[in-house]
């Protein structure tokens, strides 16, 4: 099948998932792989809260009014978010290492090319040399 890119649909299917499954939790971590060049990836982990958490949170009461509808759907697209962010870190992740294994293979597979080819060249030219030997053997012979 051809690679399809994580979307914000994907991360916010499992946001809505994960939160309607009925596992209680006050906080977590997703861990993801962090691209950092393509030769180069960090595990990280990203926070994720649950609703009492954040409203139970001091900065929450800057904003006013905030009900129980409003915090979850704070929570649903932050927990999207992150999901979607990690998705993104960690395909970019996948795709570079599948990027450098398969440089790393081409180059391996010309090396091998050029050995098979000095092998067989060398081959050939003994074969040769071999049958001059034999010619000229015959003819002194006579």
């Amino acid at each position: 099948t051809l690679f399809r890119s994580p979307t914000f649909g994907d991360a916010s299917i499992i946001a809505t998932e994960l939160l309607n499954s009925g596992y209680e939790f006050d906080q977590g971590s997703v861990i993801f792989n962090r691209f950092k060049s393509v030769i180069s990836y960090k595990t990280e982990d990203k926070p994720i809260f649950s609703l009492d958490t954040v409203s139970g949170s001091e900065s929450i009461s800057v904003y006013d009014d905030i009900d129980a509808d409003v915090l979850r759907n704070y929570q649903e697209f932050t927990l999207a978010n992150i999901i979607f962010y990690t998705l993104k870190e960690s395909t970019t992740s996948e795709q570079s290492a599948r990027m450098t294994a398969m440089d790393n293979a081409s180059k391996n597979a010309s090396e091998m090319i050029d050995k098979l080819t000095l092998t067989f060249n060398r081959t050939r030219q003994a074969v040769i040399t071999k049958e001059l030997i034999e010619i000229i053997s015959g003819a002194a012979a006579l």
